[in-house]
């Protein structure tokens, strides 16, 4: 699927509320997912819903979830597979992976209709786990550069022990869907004339100078891909 293209709707990806601010195109879902790089995965394990966070990257239609080996969805995910016995590959891990930025808070006169500017992406599909040696290195590249642009060729690859000891989920962007609040708040006309503020307080994610670590060798050049941010 090529950008300027969208993801079918489904009744899964479907608000019940706001049906408005739902979206579906690449160009909003992709702008928001490249924007962040924590999700919440959730999936059930033993009956129970569990939600955990993790860091995620995106490659074309395609999010690529880091973990270690030993952690839960991983595990379930590679035994739900049935790789490591040889056998032929099985559904995988059913989740649902979230991914939300807060630009605002609404304000407004009553306390009903206070809330919040945000952009969101909720993604449903099976996940799987990465076995393929060539595509795991390229998926913890795409997190890396993810994170940081530009940041996988400026670091040291990962060796023999350090990949044993993470794993990738694989999840395709097929069932997907944006949702997006902008705007002030929506008070009721009857309280327009109550003295309290009404309005909007923006939010928004602030990166630091670059702290150098207390043994890097003296002279050592900041990275333009940090100076830029």
């Amino acid at each position: 699927m090529s950008r300027g293209e969208a993801y079918e709707p489904t009744t899964r990806t479907t608000p019940t509320r706001a049906r408005d601010r739902a979206a579906y195109d690449h160009d909003t879902v992709h702008a928001i997912l490249d924007a962040g790089y924590v999700c919440h995965l959730g999936f059930v394990r033993d009956g129970s819903p569990v939600v955990l966070p993790t860091l995620y990257g995106r490659a074309g239609d395609r999010l690529y979830l880091h973990g270690s080996s030993g952690s839960r969805p991983l595990r379930m995910a590679g035994e739900a597979a049935g790789e490591a016995a040889g056998e032929a590959p099985a559904p995988g891990l059913d989740v649902c992976v979230t991914i939300t930025h807060i630009d605002g808070l609404v304000l407004a006169r009553s306390a009903f209709h206070h809330s919040v500017n945000y952009r969101c992406v909720v993604v449903h599909g099976t996940a799987h786990q990465v076995t393929d040696p060539e595509e795991k290195k390229a998926a913890l590249d795409a997190l890396v550069d993810h994170v940081v642009p530009g940041r996988a060729a400026d670091s040291r690859p990962g060796n023999a022990k350090e990949l044993a000891a993470t794993a990738v989920l694989r999840l395709d962007l097929r069932e997907v869907s944006a949702k997006i609040r902008t705007g002030g708040p929506n008070d009721e006309p009857e309280d327009l004339a109550l003295p309290y503020w009404s309005g909007v307080l923006p939010v928004a994610p602030v990166y630091g100078a670059p702290i150098p670590s207390d043994d890097l060798a003296p002279g050592t050049p900041e990275p333009a891909y940090l100076s830029a941010r």
